[in-house]
Order: C-alpha cells, then sequence, then structure tokens
C-alpha cells in the first residue's frame, strides 16, 4: 500500500509541475536574452510561413528547457512529439518517430547528448535534408530506401553541450544558453507559481525560499510546494519569512540552499580527509553515494557556491566550506580557494 501511495504522490508532482509550466514567452520569467532571440526566430518563422529552424537549448537542469521547447510548440501552434537521447538506442527508434511526424510538428529531444551514434547520423540527414535512409536487410544484401519526412522543427535539450558532437551541433540553427536565475527573478516565479497553488505567499516568504533555491526555478516551485505543507499543517497557512525558514529546517534545506547531501559531502571532504585533496569515487564511498551522483547533482552547485574546488589532485575544500561548517580551516587554506598544494 505504501508503494502505491508513492507512486500517487509522484503522480501528483509531475501533475503540479506540469500545471506550473509557462504556456507561452509572455509567462515566461527571466532568460531575457533567449526570450528575445526566440522571440524573433518564432516570429520570422510565422511570417514566412515556415517551421522554425532547428533549436539547441543548453544549461544546468531546472531552468527551464523543456518548458521553452513546449512554449515553441505552442507559439507555432504545432503538435510536440517528446523523448529522450537515452531512449533513441537504435536508428529505427528515430526513424520511426520522425516518419510519423506531421506538417510542422516539434520534436523534442531532451538530454540530447546522450542520443546513440546510429541515431546521431540519422538524425543529420533529417534535420538538413528532411530525408531518413531505411536499411533493408542485413550484410551484402542490405539495401538503403530513402524516405522523405516533412518539414519539422527539432528542439533538443542538454546539461552537457561539450559532450555533443561537432557535426551535429552546427545543423541547428539557433543555440541557447540558459543560465541560473537571480533571486529577484526567482521571486516571481514563486510568486506565479503561489498563484497557480492558490498559496498565501508574503514577500518576505518570497525572498526566503528564493535564496535558497540554487538559482533553479524547479528547486524553487517544489520548496514552495514543501513550504505550503508545512504553513498549512503547522501555521495559519500564510507562508511568511519565518514559515519557510522553519519548513525549510524541516527539509534540511540550510540558508545558503545546501541540502543533506551537500553538507554530508563537505562534511566528509572536511571532517574525514582534512580538506582534500580526495577523488570523487573515495567521496561517494564517504557519503554512500553513487559517484555520479556526488559528481553531477552535488558538485556543480558547492563549485558555484564556492565551497569546493576541483584540482588535478582531486576535490578540496575552500575556507568557505570550512566556515560554512563551522570549523576553523587550517592555516594553509586561504579565504578565497582551496589548500596550498605544494
Amino acid at each position: 500500500m505504501s508503494e502505491e501511495l508513492a507512486a500517487a504522490a509522484d503522480v501528483e508532482d509531475v501533475e503540479v509541475d506540469a500545471s506550473l509550466r509557462p504556456r507561452n514567452l509572455a509567462e515566461f520569467v527571466g532568460q531575457v536574452r533567449v526570450r528575445e532571440q526566440l522571440s524573433l526566430v518564432l516570429e520570422g518563422a510565422r511570417r514566412r510561413g515556415d517551421p522554425p529552424d532547428h533549436i539547441l537549448l543548453s544549461g544546468p537542469p531546472g531552468l527551464g528547457k523543456t518548458s521553452l521547447a513546449l512554449i515553441v510548440a505552442a507559439e507555432m501552434g504545432a503538435a510536440i512529439r517528446l523523448t529522450s537521447g537515452p531512449a533513441l538506442e537504435r536508428a529505427g527508434d528515430l526513424a520511426a518517430m520522425l516518419s510519423n511526424l506531421e506538417a510542422g510538428d516539434v520534436l523534442f529531444i531532451d538530454e540530447i547528448h546522450r542520443i546513440a551514434r546510429p541515431a546521431e547520423e540519422m538524425l543529420y540527414l533529417a534535420m538538413e535534408d528532411f530525408r531518413v535512409d531505411v536499411v533493408v536487410g542485413k550484410g551484402p544484401g542490405a539495401t538503403s530506401i530513402p524516405l522523405d519526412i516533412v518539414p519539422f522543427t527539432l528542439v533538443g535539450a542538454t546539461t552537457r553541450a561539450g559532450a555533443l558532437t561537432g557535426p551535429l551541433r552546427d545543423r541547428f540553427g539557433f543555440t541557447a544558453h540558459m543560465e541560473f536565475y537571480e533571486p529577484a527573478e526567482l521571486e516571481l516565479v514563486l510568486r506565479r507559481a503561489a498563484v497557480i497553488l492558490d498559496v498565501e505567499l508574503r514577500a518576505d516568504g518570497a525572498a526566503e525560499i528564493a535564496a535558497r533555491s540554487r538559482g533553479t526555478p524547479r528547486i524553487a516551485n517544489r520548496l514552495l510546494r514543501r513550504v505550503r505543507d508545512f504553513a498549512q499543517v503547522r501555521a495559519d497557512g500564510a507562508v511568511s519569512r519565518q514559515v519557510a525558514r522553519d519548513a525549510l529546517a524541516v527539509y534540511d534545506v540550510d540558508e545558503l540552499g545546501l541540502d543533506r547531501l551537500d553538507r554530508a559531502v563537505l562534511g566528509a571532504l572536511v571532517r574525514s580527509f582534512g580538506g582534500g585533496p580526495v577523488g570523487v569515487s573515495t567521496l561517494a564511498v564517504a557519503v554512500g553515494e553513487e559517484p555520479g551522483t556526488v559528481e553531477e547533482v552535488c558538485e556543480p552547485y558547492l563549485v558555484r557556491a564556492g565551497m569546493l574546488a576541483r584540482t588535478p589532485r582531486g576535490r578540496v575544500a575552500t575556507a568557505a566550506a570550512w566556515s560554512h561548517l563551522g570549523i576553523a580551516p587550517p592555516p594553509d587554506v586561504t579565504p578565497g580557494g582551496p589548500p596550498a598544494l605544494f
């Protein structure tokens, strides 16, 4: 029964996330430069009566790449087909999707840098000439049958733009890199979400949640939902600064937005390894997590917050990390950087 409840909660979270997504560029908060550039691309395509150029959106998770893909389709009055790079293991999987597209449709591929090589090579021809070659048979008797497909727009999203191959990256007509949000922008995101969720969000409460959201709208919306629960159960339902602080303390999110795992990584680095340097695999074992989780989930924000540094010899804690944990740093740790290695 508990598994059924957990599954129901996951479905509810997905539905809430979908309801919070902006439906057009006017509703999209932040990323001013990207919105301006994208609006020109879409308006130009509308006036010509053509599908927009293929679009590549890069940036850390949770900044709105999927929302922008949905907006592209909505603004153009087109249908959208969603898939992901890891799901396209064979060229045939991609060929089936492309052959079922209607004219002007948007094909969204999330984590496009993880697409399998055979599918990627098929995508080259589809993006440039709106054609795919379907191979029938095997060995010397195999034949290639060209199949025309209708003009479409590919929107690719990636968290690792550097992992894209040059030929694939060059075939996108418009590329945009999405930046982390400022606290003031996140407050606007939270106010909009509060209206949709019917939450009384006071200005100081919005500021408190925004400051702990790591510059990421997805995290801000998630924290707002958890603070809402706390406010409704243990307060009067209104989200003030004090209510937000009390709620986030329950959920182990500190004043800098670090959660339990972040602090565990810093704690192991400082207490168990003397501030480093230490390899990411050893650090992951110390906190009971997979190396990929530490490297992809924790490290980007800890590096950006100035608490962890990557060096050729391993990860090291900066003076800010020692101070955040309430521990006096060793004499060889400079205020702005890692311990001296030599």
